[in-house]
């Protein structure tokens, strides 16, 4: 049987010939069309199986889950998901309006009729009809590339929310968007409009006149609406100017009233230059500095002075360093200035104090009395205040400020290499903390 089965169609004719029931077999399997071998009758009765190929091997498909044979889903229709700090700088780069029309102008004209038209009227009316079509794409195309690279708020870290929040305005970033997808649907549709009415001219001349009327809508569809790609270019100068901060490096947050030295001391702490002068609020956004340890970087952060006074009376400003405290890893450096010279009393000056540390009291901390070569004499107190009620906490802090304060002065440098020991100190426990992943966003804190 096994030499039988490797015989090839010819030889088994010569062997039919020779044998009578060989010859019956042979004919009868000719007329079905289909040749007999003792091997396709083995193999008929085999059960054969697919198996799809998973990760370079074959696998029967009842061993794959319905899960990993689905198809993937495209990027596009996937949710999106929260970013992580940095999204400000990945924003694109957006032309001033001016300059997006007169590209795409450009653009347009050099494009050519159809080849092979011979008749007058059609040719330039399919030359029109083109014209005002890569017009049109010019001006939407890139306005649907910023729709879709300038990520949704909500999409964004809680902190750079906040910042744009502070920054911009409640509403204006969403605002702007909406206003230039409100541009790129004018354009589509005035464009496509106006592409139709040439491709239905009826003369050479009527053909012109339509590509110079669509041309003319599409400008003053720009002229109308165009400044909000003014706006989104002003918007992304401003957010991509912002400090980057790294989530898993060590931040040190100077905080404290206005015009209390925070800002001196982030010169003398780290490579930040912030400006200085002897007026409150002199620090008008947040300013990041970087201290270099043992090979390791550490952030150190100037904010905006606090006021004895609400949340809901806060100014943006002091709301950005509330951000800062609230959506950041962080330690907290706390300056104390009660000299008198800051423009805040003391006695405001803990109120403050004692109302951040109660909210921030999971932070490492560190106390600082700055200016401390003017403090000689008894403690200043402002005319304005009562001391009738004062408690023995705040004639106690009048004197020293909180206990285990460091006092320091900048100008004679005394106690500034106790605070950098402190510093350094203090950074390295904060690393600990982020590695041990020991670190809560007192935004979700009730």
């Amino acid at each position: 049987m096994k030499l039988a089965s490797s015989l090839l169609p010819n030889q088994w004719r010569l062997l039919a010939s020779s044998s009578p029931k060989l010859s019956f077999i042979f004919s009868t399997a000719s007329k079905s069309h289909t040749f007999w071998s003792p091997t396709l009758r083995q193999y008929r009765n085999l059960q054969t199986t697919v198996s799809p190929v998973v990760t370079s091997s074959y696998l029967p498909t009842s061993y794959i889950t319905q899960k990993e044979i689905e198809i993937p889903i495209s990027p596009e229709k996937q949710p999106r998901v929260q970013e992580d700090l940095g999204a400000f700088q990945k924003f694109p780069m957006v032309m001033p309006s001016i300059d997006l029309y007169a590209s795409a102008l450009r653009k347009s004209k050099r494009v050519q009729p159809t080849k092979g038209i011979a008749n007058i009227a059609k040719r330039e009316r399919n030359r029109g009809a083109k014209q005002l079509d890569a017009f049109m794409k010019e001006l939407a195309l890139p306005l649907k590339g910023y729709m879709e690279s300038f990520p949704r708020k909500r999409f964004l870290h809680p902190y750079e929310r906040s910042l744009i929040e502070l920054t911009l305005g409640d509403g204006k970033y969403e605002e702007v968007l909406g206003q230039v997808d409100v541009l790129r649907k004018k354009v589509l549709s005035v464009g496509k409009e106006h592409a139709s009415l040439c491709a239905k001219a009826l003369s050479k001349r009527e053909a012109e006149d339509r590509l110079n009327e669509g041309v003319e809508k599409l400008e003053l569809v720009f002229q109308q609406h165009g400044s909000a790609v003014d706006d989104l270019l002003s918007i992304a100068k401003v957010l991509r100017a912002m400090p980057v901060v790294d989530l898993e490096m060590p931040t040190l947050c100077l905080v404290g009233a206005p015009n209390v030295g925070k800002s001196s001391l982030v010169r003398i702490l780290s490579t930040g230059k912030p400006e200085i002068c002897n007026y409150p609020f002199t620090t008008r956004g947040i300013l990041m500095g970087h201290i270099d340890l043992n090979y390791q970087r550490y952030q150190v952060t100037d904010t905006p002075g606090l006021l004895r006074r609400s949340d809901e009376d806060r100014n943006n400003l002091e709301k950005l360093t509330l951000a800062v405290l609230t959506h950041l890893p962080t330690a907290v450096l706390y300056v104390h200035d009660l000299t008198g010279e800051c423009g805040t009393s003391p006695s405001d000056q803990f109120q403050i104090y004692k109302e951040i540390k109660e909210r921030f009291k999971d932070y490492l901390w560190i106390d600082v009395v700055s200016k401390c070569d003017l403090l000689e004499g008894s403690p200043v107190i402002y005319a304005k205040e009562d001391q009738s009620s004062d408690e023995a906490e705040i004639i106690k802090y009048r004197e020293r400020g909180p206990d285990e304060s460091i006092l320091v002065s900048v100008k004679t440098e005394q106690g500034l290499n106790e605070l950098k020991s402190k510093v350094k100190e203090v950074l390295i426990n904060e690393m600990e903390k982020i590695k041990s992943g020991d670190i809560v966003d007192q935004s979700v804190v009730t």
